[in-house]
């Protein structure tokens, strides 16, 4: 019988507010365990929680930007459960009155367009953290409430997704709008997004959904797309030998490349949520939806219309350059500065991006500007560098932070233009190679890139290419 995947996703999203959802404490990430609460979060008796308007106001951008229908009142629950990290004994978090709900947003797969609902956008606080022991000798568990508070948007999709493929291509998708929309910072390895998954299987054709287990501790998308293959190979095995899957939470173990059982599956009455009584409702008017609506920046699939329309790119480039609203950014600041589009482009996809991986950085901690980037390019295209020196050139930049010109008059690197230094140059070559002259004109096109090759050894890398190439086939035919 052949199977297939029926799978939803709830990702979480820490906010970039400056200070926690109900209470004044900073969310700054790497602080001292423990030093970043208050009797607030900390859940101390006769304390008052207080919501930070910057949340809704997060959560309002990240409903719209999903096309989610933003409701005029929402409320909060307690969701009651035990975990040392969670100091109050419950999370306030939203149950049937979400900020946001009935969304959608697009992936792309093999060509194909797909539409993935989402059912609800809600907000919550964050729980604290459990740090375990790397010592053997030391078995303790210890607590950080650093994190209590810190504000969460939570976005949970419809079991739309049909394969581990379509999943990893909707977390990217969402991710690029979160960014876009500069709420977060979206870094996995430090918890700033985070996605759970429940996945079952059923035969093909059939309506009825297979038993789900929820899959955990996943910190990468490939994470998740590679837990989600294992998983719909242990759910077949179980159904083709007659088992039975169990309703479960597990986890993926990054190590062994397999899920765990870890505990069964809560349900919904098994937080007992009830309405937040020390919060009043959330009402919404229409005018703070209408004006978030109006500042929603342009969101990748736009852009890259726009950037292939009015700079004649590929969609290739397009799609590459919009991955980080940073990089299109820089691209366009750089082409204020030179105006040769797809070379501006072929430097960023390429050279750029290359130091950013090799670095491991973003764009924003990039030392060499749009403008310094743009003056570099601009000396390849009026000939003062080779297209081969200003590599080297650009390796300096990143280095120093110098700008190209400089380095260029430090170096003594401007390119060999002038033909009166370059006949003599080309003449003994030619005269050094007999055998490549004489293979060039007898048809033999290779030989001309061999001597090519000579003058710019001698030369340094400095002469012109295309002017060694015109003057050096005058001289041999």
């Amino acid at each position: 019988m052949n199977y297939e995947p029926v799978i939803g996703l709830e990702v979480h999203v820490q906010l970039s507010t400056k200070s926690k959802i109900f209470c004044g404490c900073s969310t700054n990430f790497g602080a001292s365990p423990n030093t970043q609460t208050c009797p607030v979060c900390l859940g101390l008796p006769g304390v008052l929680p207080v919501l930070n308007k910057q949340v809704v106001q997060c959560a309002i951008k990240t409903a719209l930007a999903t096309n989610c229908t933003v409701v005029e009142k929402c409320i909060f629950h307690r969701k009651n459960y035990f975990y040392p990290d969670l100091p109050k004994g419950y999370q306030i978090s939203q149950y049937d009155m979400p900020l946001g709900e009935n969304g959608w947003i697009q992936i792309k797969l093999d060509g194909k367009v797909k539409k993935i609902r989402i059912t609800r956008v809600h907000m919550e606080e964050d729980a604290g953290k459990l740090i375990h022991s790397e010592n053997s000798e030391d078995s303790r568990t210890r607590v950080d409430l650093n994190r209590a508070g810190v504000p969460l948007l939570e976005i949970v999709s419809e079991p739309d997704i049909n394969s581990p493929e379509e999943a990893y291509n909707y977390l990217v998708s969402l991710k690029q709008i979160l960014e876009y929309l500069e709420i977060s910072d979206c870094n996995m390895e430090e918890g700033s997004l985070r996605c759970d998954a429940n996945i079952s299987i059923k035969p093909v054709g059939e309506t009825k959904l297979g038993i789900k287990a929820e899959l955990k501790n996943m910190n990468s998308f490939k994470g998740v797309q590679k837990a989600l293959e294992y998983e719909i190979m242990r759910q077949k095995n179980l159904l083709i030998k007659g088992n039975k899957v169990i309703q479960e939470t597990r986890l993926w173990n990054t190590d062994l490349n397999r899920t765990e059982s870890m505990r069964s599956k809560e349900e919904a009455h098994d937080y007992r949520y009830f309405p937040e009584p020390d919060l009043v409702n959330v009402i919404i008017d229409k005018e703070w939806v209408n004006k978030t609506r109006r500042s929603l920046p342009e969101f990748p699939r736009a852009r890259r219309d726009r950037l292939k329309k009015e700079y004649g790119l590929s969609d290739y480039d397009v799609e590459v350059l919009t991955m980080d609203k940073k990089t299109a950014d820089y691209f366009e600041e750089c082409s204020k500065q030179f105006s040769n589009f797809k070379m501006t482009a072929n430097w960023i996809t390429g050279d750029v991006l290359a130091v950013l991986k090799d670095k491991k950085i973003n764009i924003n901690n990039f030392n060499v500007s749009p403008k310094q980037l743009g003056e570099l390019l601009g000396l390849i295209e009026n000939g003062t560098v080779s297209g081969k020196i200003a590599k080297d050139v650009f390796q300096d930049m990143v280095c120093t932070g110098q700008d190209a010109k400089q380095i260029v008059s430090e170096k003594g690197l401007v390119q060999l233009s002038d033909e009166g230094e370059l006949v003599s140059i080309i003449d003994k070559v030619i005269q050094q190679n007999p055998k490549p002259v004489d293979d060039f004109r007898s048809g033999k096109q290779n030989a001309l890139g061999f001597l090519v090759g000579q003058i710019m050894r001698e030369t340094k890398g400095k002469a012109n290419p295309q002017l060694v190439n015109k003057m050096l086939k005058s001289k041999l035919f």
